[in-house]
């Protein structure tokens, strides 16, 4: 074949690599493309709703490595081969569009979002300049804005991240600079001693954020909560004064709306009351919970929130807007973020450019590349209306209220607590057990059923629900609504599911 383009008129031959014509076969990759797109179609997107597939075809580490073929070899593979691995990895991989699938705090699938994600993997932008993102950063700029009159604030900023961690982490970062704009250029060396609060129930990364930033977590002052897991003000305006005693510099409160287990959320007005009088930048961690701010119904759950001055709000759990699309939001709308993050790289951010460069977003953000996630939610929301996505958080926290009722009627099932949101925790408690007195042995016990139900749950592969052990209490299970494609016939599946796979412990 080499041979052949050489004796072509005018091949060109550099450092022995053949520079004439294309290195790739278009019409061979565009007839692999839609042969994968059937698969994805015909394995995924088809069966997305079908109860009678598996979530997971379980097979443990080794035996899926073989399955797989994992090696990358010298020579490439035939596309047979490699659309036999794209149908292996489907059938291999977790069905989080599952209708059945109650594992994490998202699930289910959009059809308009998985478009506008085919549409943005096509295209493969960057979004940090107008010039080679004139679409995306259009529409991130109309989304933050509307997500931004759903907090209340007549104005503000903010920039989408790859994950809620990653926002809290903006969060922390720019509430430090705000505190110390020095801090941008001196560095940590002769600052005081910086100290934050959040809330025991808080999300991990607040901890990994303040490890990663250098105000290491021995700072973090763990606010304790109330038997719901919520924030009490009163143990917050304790560790503030105890803060100041010390010495120390508190910067930075990080109230929580929607905690990961109990899904419980802060008395934020309460919270901001305290930050206006210490001074304290407010960072509301709604990844979770800021999706109720779209229902008219359960926005109350937030109230309060106008009063931050930072908000983390992650559409691609409740909304089903397609992993990862996770935005912070800012009130302070004079720059605070550019001023925070910009390097000013004279090769990408030039002043002289022929339209209007303050269109080029991508100096408030810590990344470079960055993906459209924006795109996603947009799309989505242009299809479904305001309406559509608040029908979407009334449907999943009905079906929530309908699972609670129905645990209290069934022998064996005992709730946590009353849920105010989509996160459900119960116990169940087997035959061999429910007479039982409730002393070490008993908990002991009980602490050993969930994770058996699950390695069952799992290798059956007839749903998926996590569980886990939390505050003193032994394990228990944490069911979660979100997908729209979830019934209460799967509410009902779930609980008669668990007395089945539980019938001889």
């Amino acid at each position: 074949c080499k041979q052949e383009m050489l004796q072509k008129k005018n091949a060109v031959l550099v450092d022995g690599v053949i520079l004439n014509g294309p290195i790739m076969d278009s019409k061979a990759g565009e007839k692999f493309v839609e042969e994968a797109c059937k698969i994805i179609m015909e394995e995924v997107v088809q069966k997305a709703d079908d109860v009678t597939q598996k979530v997971c075809e379980w097979q443990a580490p080794e035996m899926l490595k073989q399955i797989l073929d994992l090696e990358m070899r010298d020579t490439g593979e035939c596309h047979q081969k490699i659309l036999q691995l794209c149908r292996d990895v489907i059938k291999y991989s977790v069905k989080t569009n599952h209708p059945r699938f109650f594992n994490q705090l998202y699930a289910g699938i959009d059809y308009y979002s998985l478009v506008a994600r085919f549409i943005t993997e096509a295209l493969n932008p960057s979004v940090y300049t107008y010039e080679v993102s004139p679409v995306f950063l259009l529409v991130e700029e109309a989304v933050i804005k509307k997500m931004i009159e759903f907090i209340g604030w007549e104005e503000g900023d903010g920039i989408f991240n790859p994950g809620g961690s990653v926002s809290n982490m903006y969060a922390m970062n720019l509430a430090r600079y705000k505190f110390c704009p020095e801090i941008k250029e001196k560095g940590l060396s002769g600052l005081p001693r910086l100290v934050l609060f959040a809330s025991e129930e808080c999300h991990y990364s607040m901890k990994k954020a303040s490890s990663f930033l250098g105000i290491g977590t021995e700072n973090v002052y763990f606010i304790k909560t109330d038997e719901r897991g919520k924030m009490i003000p009163e143990e917050l305006e304790k560790q503030v004064q105890r803060a100041r005693k010390e010495g120390s510099a508190p910067f930075l409160v990080c109230a929580t709306a929607g905690t990961t287990v109990l899904g419980a959320f802060d008395p934020l007005d309460k919270i901001a009351d305290i930050c206006e009088k210490h001074g304290l930048w407010l960072h509301v961690d709604a990844s979770w919970g800021g999706s109720a701010l779209i229902s008219r119904k359960h926005c109350r759950l937030l109230h309060g929130i106008h009063r931050a001055d930072s908000v983390a709000w992650n559409p691609h759990k409740m909304l089903l807007a397609g992993i990862q699309c996770c935005a912070l939001l800012v009130k302070d709308n004079s720059g605070l973020l550019k001023k925070c993050y910009s390097a000013e790289a004279a090769y990408l951010f030039q002043q002289d450019k022929f339209y209007d460069v303050s269109y080029d977003t991508g100096d408030k953000s810590i990344q470079c590349s960055r993906r459209p996630d924006a795109f996603k939610f947009w799309l989505m929301w242009k299809a479904l209306g305001t309406a559509g996505l608040e029908e979407r958080v009334n449907r999943a926290l009905a079906l929530a209220r309908y699972l609670v009722e129905e645990i209290k009627k069934r022998e064996g099932f005992q709730l946590l607590l009353e849920p105010e949101y989509a996160n459900i925790c119960f116990w169940y408690i087997p035959p061999s057990l429910r007479k039982m007195e409730h002393g070490p042995e008993f908990w002991q016990k009980l602490h050993q059923v969930a994770p058996i139900i699950k390695e069952r749950m799992m290798k059956k592969g007839s749903m998926m629900l996590g569980y886990q052990p939390h505050r003193g209490k032994v394990n228990f299970f944490r069911q979660v609504v979100i997908s729209p494609q979830v019934s209460r016939e799967d509410m009902d599946f779930l609980l008669d599911e668990i007395e089945l796979l539980a019938k001889d412990l």
